[in-house]
């Protein structure tokens, strides 16, 4: 009977010692088992922020590629203006030339020339004293030489032109040569602007007039 019992006894811290071992196990399984689980999340989170940096740099040649689409744009029309006469509107400057006890407004051409003019008239007015050339233009010299965008012109009267980069000239009749365009008369009088240059040598001043 007393064996009886001493077995019973054994039996139970036995199976005791046997339950706390698989609790204490459990346990540490579970825990390895969130410490395995963390790194996975991070690696998501930072699998999400490289997805959304790839979005972002698939964008960026997006963008370059209408900047690049807006700068050809403006290129073509800059491509577009072709100076010249028939261009002088782009320009809201006027030249102002007095002849006599008559004066006269020009719109300018837009080139390299007109804005060496330009700069040259800043320091006031120019006076020239311009000869007769072959019935059809009076022309001075400049003193110096100022860019030259010559280009093939019928000209009219009223036409102001640069030759060769140093003589400035006013047509009050036609012509056909390789020119730089620098200006047109408004609202020509021909009969009025060729009795005011007259026939001789005549004294010419030219200004800015805004």
């Amino acid at each position: 009977m007393r064996n009886s019992w001493a077995l019973m006894l054994i039996t139970c811290v036995v199976c005791c010692i046997f339950l706390t071992a698989c609790e204490t196990q459990s346990t540490t399984d579970s825990q390895q088992m969130e410490t395995e689980s963390a790194p996975q999340s991070e690696s998501s989170e930072i699998s999400e922020e490289d997805e959304q940096q790839i979005q972002n740099e698939a964008e960026l040649p997006k963008k370059d590629e209408q900047e690049s689409e807006t700068e050809e744009a403006l290129l073509s029309e800059k491509e577009e203006t072709v100076p010249g006469i028939s261009q002088s509107s782009q320009t809201s400057d006027m030249l102002k030339i007095e002849i006599g006890q008559e004066n006269f407004t020009a719109t300018l051409a837009n080139n390299s020339s007109v804005d060496a003019l330009k700069e040259l008239l800043k320091d006031g007015p120019l006076t020239l004293k311009m000869s007769d050339y072959a019935g059809m233009e009076k022309g001075a010299d400049l003193g110096v030489t100022l860019p030259q965008n010559n280009q093939q012109m019928n000209t009219t009267a009223g036409d102001i032109i640069l030759y060769q980069g140093r003589t400035l000239v006013i047509y009050y009749d036609t012509n056909s040569w390789s020119l730089t365009p620098i200006g047109k008369i408004n609202d020509l009088d021909e009969a009025l602007l060729k009795e005011t240059l007259g026939s001789g040598d005549v004294t010419v001043t030219f200004s800015l007039q805004s």
